[in-house]
């Protein structure tokens, strides 16, 4: 015991201490620094990306890569300034490097998918993507571990990034060009076709975010099926590229329109029916004889025209808008103040 206290004495006035605190004080004080420039860099490139819309997917790539490499240099350094011979860290190192690997398979494969996504040029940060889930949402960050979609409902989703590499994804917004939508409806099959494709294209033609037809792009009606139950139609149709990252609302605003003209212009919508026909009852025919078994309707009351209500998802694709114009501006002040 006295030997102990002794050797710990000599240790402590001998001063050795004092230089390995310095060393050690030193090497936090790089990982700090490092630290603080790489969170620097990537505020100061979060802001150029926001104005940069043409280069933002090559300066996102390079924030991210030159921020790992600058920490993992930051790291040696430290690890170097306290006097460690990393050289003789190399047979320890593989060692552990292959029981990382067998125990670390996940974090490896995701790391690596979320690399080849960075790089990866069919999807990039700001598309509107679509999973086979069907979630549908914008491309916020592709990380070290997953990737960060925001739907059109504000719901931050975390995908793992091999989800993205493995699955089905739909670009909805990889070039700057619009998408041919298609939206169902169905009418009664005494319906005048040639009346439902006008007025049906004046409802179309008529929502805001409707494109003008060009030669290779219209505007159309299509009847895609008919039986006894009705007329199925599309309503086929080019909008602006900017409504293409807001389908749902999109969809719902085109289909309000459809019903609304059809309503106004006293097209009847398709509805299963079953028509009994009598010809001939105890000597009776027609209404004598829907008479005699007390069938036949009652009169329809008489109704009003049918009144007009706003169609709100107009104003949601709007309103979608905004609000992901303004998510999109605040996530580099809301990356800023995270721990």
């Amino acid at each position: 015991m006295n030997t102990t206290f002794a050797a710990v004495s000599d240790w402590l006035n001998s001063g050795v201490w004092l230089h390995f605190g310095g060393r050690a004080l030193a090497a936090v004080a790089i990982v700090v620094a490092v630290y603080g420039l790489v969170r620097l860099m990537r505020a100061f490139l979060d802001r150029v990306r926001r104005r940069s819309k043409a280069a933002s997917p090559l300066i996102y790539i390079f924030e991210q890569v030159v921020g790992y490499a600058m920490l993992v240099v930051g790291v040696l350094a430290g690890l170097a300034t306290l006097g460690l011979d990393l050289s003789s860290f190399t047979v320890f190192a593989g060692a552990t490097g292959v029981g990382l690997g067998l125990g670390l398979q996940g974090v490896v494969k995701e790391f690596v998918a979320g690399l080849v996504l960075i790089f990866d040029p069919a999807l990039q940060i700001g598309d509107f993507i679509e999973l086979e889930s069907g979630l549908r949402g914008e491309v916020v960050e592709i990380g070290a571990r997953a990737t960060r979609l925001r739907t059109n409902d504000d719901v931050d989703v975390v995908i793992p990034n091999s989800k993205l590499m493995q699955s089905q994804v739909v670009n909805w917004t990889y070039n700057e060009e619009s998408r041919r939508i298609h939206v169902p409806f169905s009418v009664a099959e005494e319906s005048d076709k040639s009346l439902v494709r006008d007025v049906v294209l004046a409802a179309a033609e008529a929502l805001p975010f409707t494109q003008t037809d060009l030669a290779h792009r219209r505007t159309q009606v299509w009847l895609t099926s008919f039986s006894g139950d009705g007329l199925d139609f599309e309503l086929i149709v080019w909008p602006s590229a900017e409504s293409s990252r807001h389908p749902s609302s999109m969809h719902a605003a085109y289909t309000w329109a459809i019903h609304e003209a059809l309503l106004a212009a006293g097209i009847k919508n398709t509805s299963p029916q079953l028509d009994l026909r009598v010809r001939n009852l105890f000597g009776r025919e027609g209404d004598h004889a829907l008479d005699a078994l007390k069938l036949r309707a009652a009169p329809p009351p008489r109704q009003g025209p049918p009144g007009s209500a706003p169609n709100d998802a107009v104003a949601a694709v709007f309103d979608d808008a905004v609000r992901n114009t303004r998510a999109r501006t605040a996530e580099p002040r809301k990356r800023e103040t995270q721990p």
